[in-house]
């Protein structure tokens, strides 16, 4: 009796080891892109391929549109591997046949920008599904420009800019001087930037997975700080915050950076930070983009602040030379 309990409880530790290893596996990451204002988008999904990868925890498949728009040089000079033959155009043209396997995937990042061309119905169909039955998805800059007629990517992004966004779409989102947070309905375009500058980010909730264990304040390098975001703002929570001045034809108020969006059983990670690749090599960015990667496709963060994370008064960079 005594051997056949042990050889029981042995089969138990067996069990617990194998758990271990599964949770221990690489997410599986989806990099979408292919239309973008953003010239070096090419390079920034290269860029956010290598930072996700250096952790060990994650495997990362890009998934590009076989026409693209805009960075035909970056296109060319950043291809993805494997892929399909693309066709740089003039202006954006919808791929019809752009339909990825979401459901292969723990969590995508969107990596598209302004004046992208729609996805096909068959293709948003899918990936509604995949968020609403517990998907990820990261968000960055440009991709809160995208997509302004599809109802279910405004209501994941949370806050959008541009695409003729108005009051129609939503309140604005900040918080105030005195550091209220304000919904505001009050008419008016949605996203404008001043010029591109070093800015501080204010961590507005430290106990979340993703902030947590960073400083109150950091230095973010040279990006545009984009301001008068506004869209459906449900079950959403700002994170981090940048003040935008007047002196930088901005709104003196304290805009949303970093938040996260719930959609249905599906977690969403927005960062409207990543302009360029000086901007994307900012240690702050690189760190948010991997710890909030890992909570949109687990609802969990172990990946640790490094040592190099910018401060108040410091940028912090990490050149991308590959």
């Amino acid at each position: 009796m005594i051997a056949k309990k042990f050889f029981v409880f042995l089969l138990i530790l067996a069990g617990l080891g194998n758990i271990s290893v599964a949770q221990k596996s690489p997410l599986r990451v989806l990099i979408v892109d292919g239309q973008n204002n953003h010239e070096q988008w090419p390079k920034i999904t290269a860029m956010m391929k290598y930072d996700l990868e250096q952790t060990k925890k994650f495997t990362v498949d890009i998934q590009r549109t076989r026409y693209t728009w805009q960075g035909d040089k970056w296109a060319a000079q950043y291809p993805v591997k494997g892929g399909p033959e693309t066709q740089p155009l003039k202006e954006p043209k919808m791929d019809s046949a752009f339909h990825p396997k979401f459901a292969n995937y723990d969590v995508v990042i969107c990596n598209f920008g302004w004046n992208a061309a729609p996805w096909s119905a068959a293709a948003q169909q899918d990936f509604e599904k995949f968020m609403k039955n517990g998907g990820g998805l990261v968000v960055i800059h440009a991709a809160n420009n995208s997509f302004p007629k599809w109802p279910a990517y405004n209501q994941m992004i949370g806050l959008g800019g541009w695409g003729d966004r108005t009051e129609k779409d939503g309140p604005y989102v900040y918080y105030d001087q005195n550091n209220k947070l304000i919904r505001d309905t009050q008419p008016g375009k949605a996203g404008s930037h001043g010029a591109q500058a070093e800015f501080v980010i204010t961590v507005r909730d430290s106990k979340h997975p993703i902030t947590k264990g960073m400083p109150e304040k950091w230095l973010h390098s040279k990006d545009e700080l984009y301001d008068r975001l506004r869209g459906p703002a449900e079950n959403m929570q700002i994170l981090a915050t940048a003040f935008s001045p007047k002196t930088n034809n901005g709104t003196d108020r304290n805009e949303p950076m970093l938040l996260t969006v719930q959609y249905g059983k599906g977690r969403i990670f927005h960062m409207a930070l990543g302009h360029a690749d000086y901007s994307v090599e900012c240690v702050g960015f690189i760190t948010c983009l991997q710890r909030g990667t890992q909570w949109a496709a687990t609802g969990k963060v172990d990946i640790p602040i490094p040592k190099d994370f910018p401060t108040e008064d410091k940028v912090s960079q990490r050149k991308f030379d590959q």
